[in-house]
């Protein structure tokens, strides 16, 4: 494999000197703070037993048209529903106290349901769909009010645990009486079908890209009897696994529904099985507090509440409050547009475009929803692909620009070359956006100003990187050329990944097209949109990639194996070759060395000087280069209650989860008319779209 010859050949082959370079390249300057923005919630921070338990209540309580079905001999009596100790929600942590039944939330999403095996890989759709279906082993979503002191998952499908003495094993108590929407027991065997054969199974590609990897190489799963599990780690006390448990890498299937359709108990293919259960299909056993009743491709899909849900409040009144969930299917600007204006109830506003607008509307008295602002935990990335091993295209200028990637001249040209002020006020203008080096985003816990590296635009310095880098205009057509041994010394052309379906994408992405070519750089938009955004992604079909990172960049403790190539499949942007190996470089090898040790460290003192070292490293190395960083907002109808305050439309989990909506209600002076299957239960599984329903 061709690779780079370094600084100092560079400068020999331009005839240039050192101190020259030097002189001219990129230095770090102090980071600007962030502009004041007072529009943010106020969280109210608790502890985790203030938030739930599991306890057996002396009476339950249902929905009127529930009772009446279970009278008429259509369902179980609801003690015989509900496990032997449900996950009973403390009254004190809910904003507006208990709940009363009735109404719906209407959703309106951009995304569109291939179906809904999500545990070989189907998309759902998005936009709180899978959030109202799943349920994971733990829970994150609500943690950003959890005090630092007792900051861990909170107990979901797993209500508890203990480590062993050594730390190496983990044994998980799950809630036991539990039931699938169906009526069928949930037990350890769903658990180890989603573990042996999705997780396990190379050939199955959970959604959210749950692997091996993801709870450690060599881990092991057992079940110890219908209720138990045990997990065996190489490492000690890898607590950081618990957040991998959440959502959505570890919400297992239902098994008695998913195994007959495997590959290894039929005759069916990978592709067969991913595929079985298509967006027609209805309903598919949930543990989720609603399930899919309803679907009409490209215009709506209809959840209904969920009969066996597991969770009560503390009057023993089974929840969800909500009968019923919409989820429109248009576009994502359009569902801020439609929430602004009353025709939808729910946005997670992160189009930063939107943002002047909707403060606009909603700020009228008459408005039909409110908006708030949380910290700034939106950001984008300019990632590099650096893999020289074979992984991804394997071309020679793909090679090229490959190893050019993996040279530190390179990448601090590059992130020399950003106007980040300009990429921010491409999005939106205001005291909105914010200038993201690389690393750990300005709004995570563990993020520390003084160990963040920032190289400053400078187009200049970032000339003088591509200098030191061996990069010269050999043709005189201004773009720069590779040396003679690399690609044939032709015009150096980057493909740059992004997803077509955000404005903020190409928006962001038209902006480092253009400051590419500033420089001499010739920059190739590859806008792909779904799954063909995703694959290109995952096979390393591109040179850079804009992306929005997530909880990696926000709260490190989830999603931890993307901050360095811990494993072989750990990070998007640097896999295996075909020998299994990640070719990581020097610097890349500490930060594998800092994730690991993260991983399994208890002592949040330990955690936070582990953290400052990856920000330190990751940033002086431009691991990935920053683009821009800004807030989301919440825009809810106003006449729902029980809305947790402060919460940020994305954190641990996205805010469909961190509101916990299963404990939303609507009053009954301001409930709706809009459900549209009044007093009636899921479908029977495999039922016709908006047939079969228990009524």
């Amino acid at each position: 494999m061709k690779t780079l010859t370094g600084l100092f050949a560079g400068m020999l082959a331009l005839g240039v000197s050192a101190t020259a370079v030097l002189a001219d390249g990129a230095k770090p300057a102090p980071l600007p703070d962030a502009p004041k923005f007072d529009a943010q919630g106020q969280v109210k921070f608790v502890g985790v037993g203030d938030i739930l338990e599991y306890k057996a209540l002396a009476e339950y309580h249902e929905p009127d048209f529930v009772a009446a079905l279970e009278k008429a001999g259509k369902l179980p009596p609801l003690k015989d529903r509900l496990p032997k100790e449900p996950m009973v929600y403390k009254t004190g942590n809910m904003k507006d106290g208990i709940g009363v039944y009735g109404d719906v939330m209407r959703h309106v999403i951009g995304g569109r349901p291939e179906g809904w095996n999500y545990t070989a890989g189907q998309s759902q759709g998005w936009g709180g769909i899978d959030i109202g279906l799943s349920e994971c082993l733990t829970r994150t979503g609500p943690l950003f009010q959890v005090k630092a002191a007792e900051l861990q998952p909170l107990p979901n499908l797993a209500k508890s645990w203990e480590w062993s003495a050594d730390g190496h094993q983990l044994t998980m108590h799950l809630i036991e009486g539990a039931k699938w929407s169906d009526g069928e027991p949930f037990s350890a065997d769903d658990a180890m079908y989603y573990w042996e054969k999705n997780v396990q199974d190379t050939n199955v590609h959970p959604l959210n890209g749950a692997n091996p990897g993801t709870f450690g190489e060599g881990t092991t799963l057992e079940k110890v009897d219908a209720n138990t599990i045990k997990w065996t780690f190489k490492a000690a006390f890898p607590t950081q696994v618990l957040y991998a448990m959440a959502y959505g890498t570890f919400c297992p299937g239902p098994a008695h529904i998913l195994a007959p359709q495997h590959p290894s108990n039929s005759k069916n293919t990978y592709d067969q099985y991913k595929n079985a259960f298509p967006a027609t299909y209805m309903a598919m056993p949930t543990m989720g507090a609603w399930a899919v009743v309803d679907y009409k491709p490209d215009n709506i899909v209809v959840l209904r509440r969920n009969p066996y849900y597991w969770k009560v409040d503390e009057k023993g009144n089974q929840l969800p409050y909500l009968n019923e969930l919409h989820y429109r299917l248009s576009t994502w600007a359009d569902r801020d547009v439609q929430t602004i204006a009353g025709t939808g109830d729910f946005s997670n506003l992160e189009q930063a475009e939107n943002f002047v607008e909707s403060l606009k509307k909603s700020a009228d008295p008459a408005a039909p929803a409110r908006l708030e602002f949380g910290q700034r935990t939106i950001g984008y990335a300019l990632e590099f692909n650096y893999s020289a091993n074979g992984w991804g295209e394997t071309d020679d200028r793909s090679v090229a620009v490959h190893n050019l990637n993996r040279n530190l001249d390179f990448r601090k040209a590059v992130t020399s070359m950003l106007d980040r002020q300009r990429l921010g006020e491409s999005l939106v203008k205001g005291p909105f956006t914010a200038i993201y080096p690389g690393g750990l985003y300005p709004g995570s816990a563990f993020f520390d100003k003084a160990s963040t590296t920032y190289y400053p635009f400078n187009a200049g310095a970032a000339k003088a990187e591509l200098a030191a880098a061996g990069l010269k205009d050999t043709d005189g057509d201004g773009i720069l050329n590779f040396p003679k041994d690399m690609n044939g010394g032709k015009n150096v052309e980057i493909t740059i990944l992004a997803n077509a379906d955000y404005q903020s994408d190409k928006s962001l992405t038209e902006g480092v097209v253009a400051m590419g070519e500033k420089v001499g750089l010739r920059v190739i938009p590859k806008l792909l949109s779904g799954k063909d955004h995703d694959a290109a992604r995952d096979t390393g079909k591109y040179d850079w990639h804009v992306i929005r990172l997530e909880s990696e960049a926000v709260t490190a403790v989830q999603q931890t194996e993307h901050l360095a190539p811990i494993g072989p499949s750990t990070t998007y942007f640097h896999k295996a070759g075909a020998d299994g190996k990640v070719d990581v470089m020097d610097f890349e090898q500490k930060l594998v060395d800092i994730v690991n040790k993260f991983i399994v460290a208890k002592d949040p003192k330990e955690r936070i000087a582990l953290m400052k070292q990856y920000q330190k490293i990751s940033t002086d190395n431009v691991y990935w280069a920053g683009l821009t960083v800004y807030p989301g907002a919440l825009i809810i109808n106003k006449r729902f209650a029980n809305v947790a305050p402060g919460a940020p439309i994305f954190m641990y989990n996205w805010a469909e989860d961190n509101i916990i909506r299963e404990r939303v209600f609507v009053p009954k002076d301001k409930q709706s008319k809009n459900e549209l299957f009044p007093d009636t239960l899921p479908n029977k599984p495999g039922s016709a779209p908006g047939e079969g329903l228990v009524k």
